[in-house]
């Protein structure tokens, strides 16, 4: 009589044993490829389509005020500020746009994601990610070594003057950006987390002329802080940054990010990452543009929602894609590491959300790759969830990702 209940036993083990083989076959990451991005229906993907609409109405309802010329945009703000004029390109945006991913299919998608707009300083966090490509490959030895011992003397590039006027006779020909006191002891994780105090001038813009303080009569004059002690968002030092890792790979950045990041992870054709009109070096005798972190004065990444997204899942995924690991997991980790001057930033442009300060509606394990415009990428690895909203309205991007949770069934 015992032999039966023996018999089921053994039946009910090994259904379990195929059902959990099935749930981890099931469960198996998803990664699209370059052609085609699979959907799922709200339902399929856990989530409530109602309340998936009203993530989408909410967005297109909190649109930013901002003119939709680029330019104009910037003439209104940051062009007030010293020396603000752009020299980058500008472009009119969009209609309020984004997507919703989980679990790496497409959920939803709204205004024009296939429209390469300006990502602003979200270009910060693809900047970082080729500075971690150069440690990933011994080109960095440690984001503790000083920058100015990776930077020769660099030697602009201008066609247009071949004999040097006479005022600038016996001045210094070569640009030295990491070559005074103070520069020649920042690091690559101080100029990463924005607390490094860089000092100086570059394609035009002297670093205090970027958000100056209120008080005009200390631009100049102010000591310098301790490299890691002051937390400063500040685009000519991420434009110094630039300039160091195009010295550290010797050839474009765009290049880079294009061989070991975009067309791994399936990107489109159309992204372009700008540099200045005056942002050119001569680098191995040939004219190269030091590219810029962000549209503080024009330029940076001009790139469609997906492309955002599969870069989104690329983080989320802690640099995995499709069993190539594209970028180390150490370096998404130091990454996603909260900067002691400023604990709600990592590496650029990597926003956390410790003790819910930054997105208090968020898991503390969300992150953020964001630029002015509002340009949201959210990351959200516990709810596998990646987020894309562009030309949201700053003061809302708490209640679109609220929304957004509350979508999960």
């Amino acid at each position: 009589m015992c032999k039966f209940p023996i018999f089921f036993l053994a039946i009910i083990i090994s259904f379990q044993g195929f059902s959990q083989k099935k749930k981890t076959e099931t469960t198996a990451p998803y990664f699209p490829d370059r052609q085609e991005w699979q959907h799922k229906s709200p339902a399929e993907a856990g989530m409530s389509a109602t309340r998936i609409q009203e993530v989408i109405a909410f967005a297109r309802a909190n649109e930013t005020k901002a003119p939709r010329n680029m330019e104009i945009s910037q003439a209104q703000s940051f062009g007030k500020e010293p020396f603000g004029e752009g020299i980058g390109p500008f472009e009119t945006r969009g209609e309020p746009s984004g997507l919703i991913v989980r679990r790496g299919y497409l959920v939803a998608e709204w205004g024009e994601p296939t429209r390469p707009d300006m990502a602003h300083s979200v270009t910060k966090s693809f900047l970082s990610t080729v500075v971690g490509l150069a440690v990933d490959r011994g080109l960095i030895r440690n984001v503790q070594d000083t920058v100015a011992a990776y930077v020769p003397p660099i030697e602009l590039y201008n066609p247009a003057q071949v004999n040097r006027p006479a005022e600038q006779f016996g001045t210094p020909e070569l640009l030295r950006p990491f070559d005074t006191p103070h520069n020649r002891t920042l690091t690559w994780d101080v100029m990463l987390r924005q607390t490094s105090d860089w000092e100086g001038t570059l394609w035009g813009k002297p670093e205090w002329a970027d958000r100056p303080s209120a008080n005009a009569s200390e631009w100049q004059t102010r000591p310098r802080n301790k490299p890691g002690s002051v937390y400063e968002y500040n685009d000519v030092r991420v434009n110094a940054l630039a300039l160091a890792a195009t010295s550290v790979w010797r050839r474009p950045l765009p290049q880079v990010l294009r061989e070991h990041i975009m067309d791994p992870i399936g990107a489109s054709n159309t992204w372009r990452w700008a540099g200045y009109r005056n942002s050119w070096i001569v680098l191995d005798g040939q004219a190269v543009q030091a590219v810029s972190g962000g549209g503080h004065w024009g330029g940076g990444m001009f790139i469609n929602a997906y492309d955002m997204a599969r870069f989104g899942l690329l983080t989320m995924h802690k640099g995995q894609w499709n069993g190539q690991q594209l970028i180390s997991e150490n370096w998404i980790r130091q990454a996603t590491t909260p900067t002691p001057a400023q604990p709600t930033y990592g590496y650029m442009n990597f926003f956390l959300n410790p003790d819910h300060t930054y997105l208090p509606s968020a898991s503390v394990s969300a992150f953020v790759h964001i630029g002015n415009g509002t340009n949201l990428v959210y990351v959200d690895p516990e709810h596998e969830l990646v987020m894309v909203v562009r030309w949201l309205d700053s003061k809302a991007m708490d209640g679109v990702v609220k929304r957004l949770l509350d979508s999960l069934e």
